[in-house]
């Protein structure tokens, strides 16, 4: 696979890279049901055999297991791989609550516990997972980042979920080297502010979310989104339930017809449309099983005319009509 340079830094990327919150499996409050650790190793191994050369991942995931999982993976393959973390989302394990946390001290804790769990004295790309409540918080934790990059144990420091507003407070302390939004078909928002912002300051753009947690894949259905187990997160989510849940998969229904005339499946072309856009560094696709990592990876060289992107633009205004309209 081609790379893309990553922002202000010398990271060159894959356009996909491993996403691994659901390899944090079930059993907290952010899960994805179950999951069998070996089948997780087994994802990461196949996804660098494919030529995937980084991997996303964060203490949230699975409170901590998603990294240990990616630590044992990667013995032996640490200087083929480009690892990005996060900080800034603690729990409590006595009740399982997440807090948004960054001040100083609790991110000087945070990397010492990630670097001991992935089993690296360095973290590539370090990232901010949510903002927290206060901007004066949120830039004590973004300067400790600074301070974490001059001591060697990060390289370079990103930022996930922030706001243009926010983006902008944290440049103004020391440059961002990444950007995560959730982009997705659905999820358009970022493509009238953030996405030019990046483009204009050298951040580069590392798209969450590319399938909406499958829903976009074609093969998410209403009785699979009826037997979701109650760990897992999407159970309780408006993206799963109707109305939105109906129009979503009229969406996905209308996108068939483009899939079958190229020859890829709906997962790929909704990853290609993502990719399609030049502020986007790479794609995070989520993976459970070596077999889906390998579709994905399908997307990378696909293009589209001017007439599917028109067809696809009207399908998703079609579905935003729908919801307009829906009852109350």
């Amino acid at each position: 696979m081609q790379t893309r340079k990553l922002g202000n830094s010398d990271l060159y990327l894959t356009p996909l890279g491993l996403g691994t919150w659901a390899i944090g499996g079930g059993g907290w409050v952010g899960g994805w049901g179950p999951q069998d650790d070996n089948e997780s190793i087994a994802t990461i191994h196949h996804a660098l055999d494919l030529g995937i050369n980084w991997i996303d991942t964060a203490p949230y995931y699975g409170r901590g297991h998603s990294e240990e999982i990616v630590g044992q993976a990667m013995a032996g393959r640490r200087d083929k791989v480009i690892i990005a973390t996060k900080c800034g989302m603690i729990w409590d394990p006595g009740i399982s609550k997440f807090e948004k946390r960054l001040e100083a001290d609790s991110v000087r804790r945070e990397v010492e516990i990630s670097l001991q769990r992935l089993n690296t004295d360095f973290i590539d790309l370090y990232q901010i997972h949510m903002p927290a409540a206060s901007d004066k918080e949120t830039e004590e934790g973004w300067q400790v980042i600074g301070d974490l990059i001059r001591e060697g144990k990060v390289r370079y420091g990103g930022v996930s979920n922030f706001s243009v507003a926010q983006h902008r407070r944290m440049q103004a302390i020391r440059p961002i080297t990444s950007s995560q939004p959730s982009y997705n078909m659905i999820m358009r928002g970022d493509e009238t502010e953030l996405l030019p912002y990046c483009a204009v300051n050298d951040i580069g753009v590392i798209v969450a979310r590319p399938v909406l947690g499958g829903l976009l894949t074609g093969e998410f259905t209403k009785e699979v989104a009826a037997h979701l187990p109650d760990d897992d997160w999407r159970k309780w989510r408006s993206w799963f339930q109707d109305p939105e849940l109906s129009a979503s998969l009229a969406l996905v229904e209308g996108l068939r017809p483009i899939a079958r005339q190229k020859g890829i499946t709906l997962a790929q072309l909704v990853i290609a449309w993502i990719l399609r856009r030049p502020e986007a560094t790479g794609v995070i696709v989520g993976a459970r099983h070596p077999s889906e990592i390998e579709e994905d990876v399908g997307a990378c060289n696909i293009r589209f005319s001017t007439e599917e992107l028109v067809e696809i633009d009207r399908l998703v205004e079609q579905r935003e009509q729908t919801l307009k309209q829906a009852p109350t």
